[in-house]
């Protein structure tokens, strides 16, 4: 009986080798056969990239120091293939590949930074964002019930600023997958809880979150509307020809290579506003 390759290896090692191998091989196995699971949370897409928040009792004014790796948005196609998002969870129509399946991290995270300054008393921390492309969404997030999925920062209409606690605040963000680098700029601020008014030059000043991004790999449907003009004849037989001015005489081919359609011909060509005429001239 012929051996496999396999066997041959595995009678080369010791007792104890041959269990880790096994002990590999059936992991491996394991991984490669998982079934797809129905995700419940929204993953982070990575380790925690923290822009630290701190205030300066000195100069009277939040400080900012902020971290150098950039997070990538990616889709759950690329991030979970095969994974999906519970129909009943309200990132659904925003993540799931059956919906929108936006490109999403959740990476960036704001924290106090332990060695700030006590906060002036009745003074508040707000986040503000003060540009990005509309596309770049931000979500405030909950994976534990109520679970949560709030439009923030100024999407789909929402207040570009937001009252920040101090606690570590990891705010979803999404975009449509492909290629494209985002960033977004931002400032915190003190505001004066009774009245909520800014405190004058409390400011950290502009600073800016970026993040890479990748296709899911699902193909773009570009739907179009068209003019159709179609005729009944012999391929050749006919000439489509098309001018702008009845009145010139000057009639051109029609640039478009006429389509097969049954027991006709036909061409699309893009609608106009001007008018636009055509007609049939035998073909020489």
């Amino acid at each position: 009986m012929k051996r496999s390759v396999l066997d041959l290896l595995l009678n080369r090692l010791s007792r104890r080798e041959r269990n880790l191998a096994g002990a590999v091989l059936v992991a491996g196995l394991l991984a490669t056969n998982s079934p797809a699971a129905v995700l419940t949370t929204v993953p982070m897409q990575g380790s925690m990239v923290m822009p630290m928040i701190s205030y300066h009792a000195e100069h009277g004014h939040l400080h900012v120091t902020m971290p150098t790796e950039i997070p990538q948005l990616t889709p759950l196609l690329v991030s979970h293939s095969g994974d999906r998002f519970d129909p009943a969870d309200p990132w659904f129509d925003d993540l799931d590949p059956t919906r929108r399946g936006l490109s999403f991290s959740r990476r960036y995270g704001f924290v106090m930074d332990t060695m700030t300054d006590p906060l002036p008393d009745g003074t508040v921390i707000y986040l503000r964002k003060l540009e990005g492309p509309p596309e770049l969404g931000f979500y405030r997030y909950s994976g534990s019930a109520p679970k949560l999925w709030q439009p923030i920062f100024g999407t789909a209409g929402s207040p570009d600023a937001l009252e920040w606690n101090g606690m570590m605040f990891h705010p979803a963000v999404t975009a449509p997958p492909g290629t494209n680098r985002y960033r977004a700029v931002f400032e915190a601020y003190l505001v004066h809880r009774a009245t909520g008014t800014p405190v004058p030059h409390s400011s950290t000043g502009p600073f800016t979150l970026e993040w890479t991004n990748v296709p899911d790999g699902r193909p773009a449907l570009a739907i179009a509307l068209k003019v159709e003009l179609r005729w009944t004849a012999e391929p050749g037989a006919w000439v489509l020809e098309q001018t702008d001015d009845l009145n010139s005489g000057a009639w051109v081919t029609v640039p478009v290579e006429p389509v097969q359609q049954g027991d006709s011909l036909a061409v699309w060509v893009e609608p106009r506003a001007a008018a636009r005429f055509y007609r049939l001239r035998p073909a020489p």
